[in-house]
This record gives C-alpha cells, sequence and structure tokens, in this order.
C-alpha cells in the first residue's frame, strides 16, 4: 500500500535501502555551464534534491565542465544563483567534474593497462564512417591492436601537447557489433588545446562526457543517478564504465521522463540565437522560459515547484501546456498578494460636483479572500483615471460600464453618473464628465438604488506614473514553434507591449523588485528586476486574472 504513493523512483530507492544494497542516498544536479537553466532543468534539480531530503540524504550541485569550447564562468554563476533561488541546499558540496580530471586519467591509463582502451588515429569522420549503422555492426579500427605500452606512450603524449586537435583520441574497447550503437568502441578522451575556465591550461586534452559522468557520480558516492530518458541508451556505457574503472558500491543511473511544454522555445541553441539577434534583451527576458526569465516575470519558487508536482514523474514523454504553470502562480499569489489599482489604459473622469480642493481616503481591503492582509487609505478626488474601455459613448448590448447617461460604482469610492464627454479634433474622447452621489460613498451603508457596473480608478492628482509590460509567448502559438521549411522561429510579433503612461495609486511608489501585486482587474504584475529604479517605475505582467486551465477531478 506504501508504494502506491510513491513514484517509481522512490519505489527504486526503497528497495535498494531494504536490501542493503546502498546504507545511503546522495544524488546531484549536474548541469553543463554552457548556457542558462530553463523550466525543464526546474524539474531534474527538484527531483534529485527532493529525493535526497525525503531520504536523509545528501545533495550535490556539480558542474558537468569537461567541455571548455561552450562554457563560461557567467553561466557558472547563473546556475548556481537559479538552483539556490529553487530551494535546493547544496551546503558545502557545490563541486566541478574538472575537480577530477587527474582521477579520470588514471581511470583512462587503468583501462589502457587492462586493455580496455586504446589510441586512435582515424578522424571523426572515419570513426563515424566504421561505427556502423543500426542494423549493420562497426567494423574494428586498424589501430585497435595497438600494445599497451604503444597505447600508454601515446595517451601521454596526447596529455604532454604533443598532438593537434583532432589527430588522436583514446578510444574504450568494447564491441563494434553491439546492437548498442554507444558500445562500438566510444571516444573517451580528446585533443582540445583551449583554456578551461576552472583548470587553466593544465590539459590540452579532456574527457568525453560519457566517460567522465559516471566517474564523477562515483567519486561523489552518488547512489542514485537521475538523468532523464535520452541517457537510457548510455547506460550500458555508464555501468561500464564504473565496472571497468573497478568503483566500489557504483552508482545506479535512473531516467526519467523530461518536462516538455507545448509552444515553448527551450534548446540553448534558438535561445541564443534570440539573444544575439537582440529579440529578447538577454537569457532573462521575462518571455523566456530560462529560471531567470521567469524569475524576472514574477514567478515564485513556490509556483514552479507546484508545477512540476503536478507534471509528476514517470517514464513516459508527455506535454504539460502553459496554462497549467500559468495556474500555478495564480494559485500561489491570490491570496498573498494585495489588490491594488492601476489603470493601464488611462481615460481622464471629472467628477464636476465634487470640491476641486477636497480630498477623501477611502479605506480598501488589501485582499478580500485574506483579511489578514488588513487595509490601507487610497485618496480620491475631483479628477481620476479610469481604464478606457471602462467607458463607451455608445454602449454595446450588455455593457454595463460607464456610457452618458449610466450610474456606475468607482470601486471603494461613490455612485457617478456619466453626464458629457470632452473629444479632441480627431473625435476621440478625451474626459469624461460625472457627477456623484454623495450618499452612496463605499462602507456608508447606502442601500437606495444599486448599479450593475463597479470600475477601479486612480486619483489624478496622486496617481504614480510607471511603465507597463505586457508579455505574450515569444512564438506565434497557433504556427507552432518552428518553421517547418527552414527551421526558424515562428516569433510572435505581439510578445512585448509596452505601455510608457499607465498611472498606479500612490502605495505603489516605493515598490522594488521583487515585489509584486494584483492589479485589479488587470492580472498580476511585478517590479522589473533590470530596468525599474526610483523616479521610473516599471512593471512586467506575470500572468491575467483568467485562466484557461482546468483541474481534473
Amino acid at each position: 500500500m506504501e508504494n502506491e504513493t510513491k513514484n517509481f523512483i522512490e519505489q527504486i530507492i526503497d528497495k535498494d535501502l531494504a536490501d542493503g544494497y546502498y546504507d545511503h542516498v546522495q544524488t546531484r544536479f549536474p548541469p553543463e555551464p554552457n548556457g542558462y537553466l530553463h523550466i525543464g532543468h526546474a524539474k531534474s534539480i527538484l527531483l534529485n534534491y527532493g529525493l535526497a531530503k525525503k531520504y536523509n540524504g545528501k545533495f550535490n550541485l556539480r558542474f558537468d565542465d569537461t567541455n571548455p569550447t561552450k562554457e563560461k564562468s557567467e553561466f557558472v554563476e547563473s546556475i548556481k544563483e537559479d538552483v539556490a533561488w529553487l530551494g535546493a541546499d547544496w551546503e558545502d558540496r557545490l563541486l566541478f567534474a574538472s575537480d577530477y580530471f587527474d582521477i579520470m586519467y588514471e581511470c583512462a591509463v587503468k583501462l589502457i593497462k587492462k586493455g580496455k582502451a586504446f589510441v586512435c588515429d582515424l578522424t571523426a569522420d572515419q570513426i563515424r564512417e566504421y561505427r556502423g549503422t543500426l542494423t549493420e555492426p562497426g567494423k574494428d579500427s586498424p589501430y585497435r591492436n595497438r600494445t599497451e605500452e604503444e597505447n600508454l606512450e601515446l595517451f601521454e603524449n596526447m596529455k604532454n601537447g604533443l598532438y593537434a586537435d583532432g589527430e588522436k583520441v583514446l578510444r574504450a574497447k568494447i564491441d563494434m557489433a553491439s546492437p548498442n550503437i554507444n558500445m562500438r568502441d566510444p571516444v573517451i578522451y580528446r585533443v582540445a588545446h583551449m583554456s578551461h575556465h576552472n583548470t587553466g591550461d593544465k590539459w590540452c586534452i579532456y574527457p568525453m562526457y560519457d566517460f567522465a559522468h559516471p566517474i564523477e557520480d562515483a567519486v561523489e558516492r552518488i547512489t542514485h543517478s537521475i538523468c532523464t530518458l535520452e541517457f537510457e541508451d548510455h547506460r550500458p556505457l555508464y555501468d561500464w564504465v564504473v565496472r571497468e574503472c573497478e568503483f566500489d558500491h557504483p552508482p545506479k543511473q535512473i531516467e526519467f521522463a523530461k518536462l516538455y511544454l507545448k509552444n515553448v522555445v527551450t534548446g540553448k541553441r534558438y535561445i541564443k540565437k534570440l539573444v544575439e539577434d537582440g529579440i529578447v534583451d538577454g537569457w532573462d527576458d521575462p518571455r523566456l522560459v530560462s529560471i531567470s526569465g521567469l524569475r524576472r516575470r514574477g514567478y515564485t519558487p513556490e509556483s514552479i515547484r507546484r508545477f512540476v508536482e503536478m507534471a509528476g514523474v514517470s517514464k513516459s514523454n508527455s506535454v504539460c501546456e502553459m496554462p497549467m504553470l500559468e495556474y500555478c502562480i495564480r494559485e500561489d499569489l491570490k491570496l498573498k498578494k494585495a489588490r491594488m489599482m492601476a489603470v493601464l489604459h488611462p481615460l481622464k473622469l471629472i467628477i464636476d460636483n465634487y470640491p476641486e480642493d477636497q480630498v477623501e481616503y477611502m479605506e480598501v481591503q488589501n485582499n478580500q479572500e485574506n483579511p489578514e492582509l488588513g487595509v490601507r487609505t487610497v485618496p480620491f478626488c475631483r479628477e481620476l483615471y479610469i481604464e478606457r474601455e471602462d467607458f463607451m459613448e455608445v454602449p454595446v448590448k450588455k455593457y454595463f460600464r460607464l456610457f452618458p447617461g449610466n450610474e456606475v460604482r468607482l470601486m471603494n469610492g461613490y455612485f457617478v453618473t456619466c453626464t458629457d464627454v470632452i473629444k479632441d479634433e480627431e473625435g476621440n474622447v478625451t474626459e469624461v464628465h460625472c457627477t456623484y452621489d454623495p450618499e452612496t460613498r463605499s462602507g456608508s451603508g447606502f442601500t437606495g438604488r444599486k448599479v450593475k457596473g463597479t470600475i477601479h480608478w486612480v486619483s489624478a492628482r496622486h496617481a504614480v506614473k510607471a511603465e507597463v509590460r505586457l508579455y505574450e509567448n515569444i512564438v506565434d502559438e497557433e504556427k507552432g514553434v518552428y518553421n517547418e521549411e527552414d527551421g526558424s522561429l515562428n516569433l510572435n510579433p505581439n510578445s512585448l507591449v509596452v505601455l510608457k503612461d499607465c498611472y498606479l495609486e500612490p502605495g505603489l511608489a516605493e515598490a522594488e523588485a521583487p515585489e509584486s501585486f494584483q492589479f485589479v482587474r488587470n492580472g498580476y504584475f511585478c517590479v522589473d528586476s533590470k530596468d525599474s529604479e526610483p523616479g521610473h517605475l516599471v512593471f512586467n505582467r506575470i500572468v491575467s486574472l483568467k485562466s484557461s486551465f482546468k483541474i481534473e477531478k
């Protein structure tokens, strides 16, 4: 009965512990520092950290930095920030694969001495040609039967920089007829005369991922090496490496399904092009689902944890949709955040019979669903801003907001009746004139009559001006992510709309990143962490109020 509530990985761990195969649990998140993390990585981070925490084990953050051609310290720092923000605590276990380069070299030498590795002079193209196909076996390299002494000397010469890039490689000697192509004498070391962000110029040979990764896990005493399904075919090689390198208590690789989001760009190559072409303003652009982009957009660690939990852990690939992620952030914010008044498309409203110099302070609940958030006061005066869509000169059917002759409630204020409109030379409405009924103040207990419409507002005299950015998906969802003809992205021209002249209630004047709020009737918004500054407030729309996602019961 207990296993029914556990995912398949937890069931494997339970059995391993019960059988005495391991006496502890240790997991790791092993990113390559060649880009920024995205929402898919969040699943791996939270899964690995969550398992370690659940079993009172340890969690390592280890950078798989075995490829200096693509790695940068910038990516290391961004990944550390993302992992910490999600709440995964690696404590003092911040590790680098490059810390084990000496051990990896010794392992390679051991394989040569065991007759399990050889130096090969074939080019990369020739190695591919010799490898065979899914239906035809490969053929042995002409250098496969070099002696142990010759291989040791050549490998030492590779280490000492005697050969050019690509001139020689070290290959594992396994089985060129294996039905698993990964086992057909894979390359485990290559020559690369490049400086490394961690080891500088100490090395001019670097291990391949499939050789380095199992050694890293084994050295760190990782028990369960959790990875995504594309590594399933690599598991025999993983097991071969830790077995032939003679590690005690070798780690066990377990694969799970990736987190896929429909109509979302996650590929590093595409995101890098968006950044380099200036289509987005960096890896943390709020239109991206990079973790830094989601953080800047206003998503919370709690919302992402909930999303990952809802997506579940399985062996079968499935696709989630953005509305599910948006549902998670709405659910997280709805009881936590104050509901403030902000006018994004302002239209001036003037109450002709309200005293010109008078200012009243209206008491407003911060969140009607959560009284614990308390109340605030908001200034009210003769001239206000309302949303342009809340007035219609010629109303359509069932339009209950403001139009000539109609009466509405100003939220937390008074009843007002539209008496006149002012237009510019082009016929655009620039001002709406109203009268108010002093008996109808909110909270006064007035019951004389009811109105069907309620609209929000801000005091023109006290309003704070701000820039508001409305975000949508970076790609056109109707066309899909990629153009079938040339592989380019189908970009959404409306993915960013910038509103320069928005007016907010004065309580938002001192707002700072990463603070977020609900703007009444407009959605959830946060202060932008990159561009907002005192005197020039910038808010990002996190998500609208309406959801298309339904929880299945």
